[in-house]
């Protein structure tokens, strides 16, 4: 079956675009247009056909919520919880980075458990299954990684997040600039560094991109360029490292479009605000405009327990200057695997700032639902401002748990509520579109 880059080279609208296109105010030609170009992706599966997502250029910034076991918490029945909790708290697509119990069945449970797209790093079960069966991660047959990939495509995962930028080459930029601050983050990254320094060979995933590319391409599923070598401290953003990573990737993006194959490139990690904006217009600027899909950034490392408010400072910047996708970070960040209520703040944090970040990268489309709002509050319309909140549940629910003498103000000010006594006062000078 024909990829949706080859359906829209073909002039075809698709089912999935024309979705997209009405769903993001935008018409069906122009989607096309843009996944001719590689600048939008669908993650989709020709096996499972989940909820139809758009992601790129012209689009609103989508978040992605992630999950997983780990080597001490394995407990099947929470994962899907998690999962169920994402979708609700409103996450756009779904990872599953489990590492720890049976890595099959949790992957197809989760799958089965939401209609989002679901997503994964393939590395992740690849080095636990060599781990197992050989006693030792660093004895990965390339020919198991290659049937794993494929298997989990099988499975139905719409974009999979795959380390092929770190080489040999790119090891060594690491060496000769001395290491790093925060050291290495990425499991998966971690996990192929030791690969390649142990056997002394190139990383398959990159000597051999081709070969990841027909096997995605097969099942449409989206190839996201992994950032194994990620910044994990700000003072490590942009190191030669991790800017000679960028590089392949924004590389292998093109190559990957010219083949037939939806791309996504995966950026940091911990970065500085002043720096996002150049990040940004650096990967748009390399990969020909491919969809940048963030992790956080996070823009501090000392907020253990609230990574996740760093995390939307960051996810605010970098929606406003072009990233296109966010994942989540959740308070449990760098402290313990997260649980229901983390995955549930990490979402809404990430909402919040995806939001803020498209009303300043599409002003002329992204402030009208502001205005509305103002209003609602202006004339204490309380029922309309639930309506236009983000998360109206949360909202009642506060107000109801604190309910004023006089249900037309609210406990803040009470007696002396501003918005009621001005409202008195400049009641006949209301015009326009104020009224």
């Amino acid at each position: 079956m024909k990829t949706q880059i080859e359906f829209a080279r073909e002039g075809i609208v698709t089912q999935q675009m024309s979705e997209v296109a009405e769903r993001e105010g935008v018409s069906g030609h122009y989607v096309r247009e843009q996944i001719e170009l590689g600048t939008i992706v669908i993650p989709n599966n020709h096996n499972r056909k989940p909820k139809v997502v758009g992601i790129g250029k012209g689009l609103a910034t989508k978040v992605n919520a992630s999950i997983g076991t780990s080597s001490d918490i394995v407990d099947y029945e929470a994962e899907v919880r998690k999962a169920k909790a994402a979708e609700t708290a409103g996450a756009d697509t779904l990872m599953e980075l489990s590492v720890g119990g049976d890595l099959d069945r949790v992957r197809r449970e989760v799958i089965a458990a939401v209609d989002l797209p679901v997503g994964n790093v393939p590395l992740y079960q690849a080095f636990c299954e060599a781990a197992r069966k050989y006693g030792d991660p660093n004895k990965l047959d390339e020919e198991m990684l290659f049937d794993l990939i494929e298997q989990q495509c099988a499975d139905g995962m719409a974009f999979m997040a795959v380390h092929c930028g770190i080489n040999l080459y790119t090891i060594e930029r690491l060496r000769k600039q001395g290491y790093r601050y925060g050291g290495l983050v990425s499991k998966g990254g971690v996990s192929m560094v030791a690969w390649m320094m142990k056997n002394g060979k190139e990383n398959p995933l990159y000597e051999k991109f081709d070969r990841v590319v027909d096997i995605l391409k097969k099942y449409d599923t989206v190839l996201s360029l992994g950032n194994g070598l990620r910044a994990g401290a700000i003072h490590d953003s942009h190191d030669r490292a991790m800017v000679q990573e960028l590089l392949i990737n924004c590389e292998l993006a093109e190559l990957g479009r010219e083949m037939g194959c939806q791309m996504l490139v995966e950026g940091p990690g911990h970065m500085p605000l002043d720096e996002i904006k150049t990040n940004i217009k650096l990967q748009k600027r390399m990969s020909g405009d491919a969809p940048y899909y963030m992790l956080g950034p996070i823009s501090s490392d000392v907020a253990p327990g609230y990574d996740h408010i760093s995390a939307a400072i960051g996810s605010a910047q970098s929606s406003r200057y072009g990233a296109d996708l966010i994942c989540y970070i959740t308070p449990a960040e760098h402290l313990a695997l997260p649980n229901e209520q983390d995955v549930i703040d990490g979402v809404k944090a990430a909402k919040v700032a995806a939001y803020v970040g498209d009303m300043n990268k599409y002003p002329e489309k992204g402030r009208e639902r502001d205005k509305q709002m103002s209003k609602a509050r202006r004339d204490l319309d309380w029922q309309q401002q639930f309506e236009l909140a983000l998360f109206p549940q949360d909202a009642a629910k506060i107000r109801a748990s604190r309910i004023p003498e006089d249900e037309n103000t609210c406990t803040m000010c009470g007696d002396f509520c501003a918005s009621r006594g001005a409202g008195e006062l400049f009641k006949k000078d209301l015009r326009g579109d104020k009224i």
